[in-house]
């Protein structure tokens, strides 16, 4: 029986099997380094954000405490 969508990579079935795997291993550490990440930048963005409009748009200051609420986050984590 055929497969459904022929790929004609010319590999045996279980080495595609194989590389399938590692690639959807590799792609869901993707996904969970950029969550990660994301959760991290979370906090110090809406600071930031809150900063921003209480400063009348001034990007040094939301800057500032973007970057204040980030390195507490890292000293917090270790």
């Amino acid at each position: 029986m055929a497969a459904p969508f022929p790929f004609p990579t010319g590999l045996p079935l279980l080495l595609e099997i194989i590389i399938l795997l590692v690639l959807l291993v590799i792609g869901l550490i993707v996904i969970v380094v950029i969550a990660k990440v994301l959760l991290f930048f979370l906090p110090a963005a809406i600071i930031a954000l809150v900063v921003w409009l209480l400063t009348d748009f001034s990007f040094f200051w939301a800057g500032v405490a973007f970057l204040l609420v980030a390195f507490i986050s890292i000293l917090k984590r270790k």
